[in-house]
């Protein structure tokens, strides 16, 4: 029972999810990227194929509306799934199940879908996509740690907030984010503060790993003088 949002940056090309539940780890099944391919969010009565099969298709090229038709197709439990997918061009679509948690719903836009089931309202989707929106000019993982933020203090899920999580990719195939709060009474707020915890001093060590074109890495270069 759960909020996210999936979403692509048009400057960098970075893809990334983030999410908030009413149950613990919600990082664990809700958050799919991949880098080249695209970002997908499930939930609701999670089914974590819609993005291992989903990815690949977003990969050769499958527009997310025709990827989500044809593996949902396939599911019979598609009435209790929501799902929100984003490819590398920034198309995006979602889909909510007849079945969901009420109330259950989703937005797209140009570059990101944002869904959400047994929520307080639309107007907590609302106000992720106002401050999605309106944040163009941070960086995406901060874009999506302060939506989620948003939705929290919108009204967020009926049964209260326990576990939040961002995952952003660039153009290597390990993540630049992966943040999670896995337990807490205000998931959302640590999630912002373990944001700033991770920018100091997590990020500059995975910009400095080796990449595909500098197998090295910067770190290595430096220890190796």
């Amino acid at each position: 029972m759960t909020f996210s949002i999936a979403a692509r940056c048009p400057r960098t090309g970075q893809l990334g999810v983030a999410a908030l539940t009413a149950r613990p780890a919600v990082g664990k099944l809700v958050a799919h990227v991949d880098s080249g391919r695209g970002a997908v969010a499930t939930q609701a009565t999670p089914n974590p194929f819609l993005a291992y099969d989903g990815l690949p298709l977003l990969g050769e090229g499958w527009a997310p509306r025709d990827v989500l038709a044809e593996l949902l197709a396939r599911d019979p439990g598609r009435e209790v799934r929501q799902a929100g997918m984003v490819d590398c061009q920034g198309r995006s679509y979602a889909f909510t199940g007849s079945r969901t948690a009420e109330w259950a719903g989703h937005r797209t836009g140009p570059g990101y879908a944002v869904q959400g089931n047994r929520l307080v309202g639309p107007e907590t989707l609302a106000e992720i996509v106002r401050v999605f929106e309106d944040s163009r000019d941070l960086d995406l993982a901060e874009r999506l740690v302060e939506a989620v933020v948003a939705g929290e203090e919108a009204g967020g899920d009926r049964h209260g907030a326990r576990s939040a999580t961002v995952t952003v990719i660039g153009d290597q195939p390990y993540p630049l984010w992966d943040v999670r709060v896995d337990d807490a009474e205000r998931p959302a707020r640590e999630l912002r503060r373990l944001h700033g915890v991770f920018q100091e001093d997590v990020l500059p060590t995975i910009q400095r790993l080796p990449t595909r074109d500098d197998p090295m890495g910067e770190a290595a270069r430096e220890a190796l003088g």
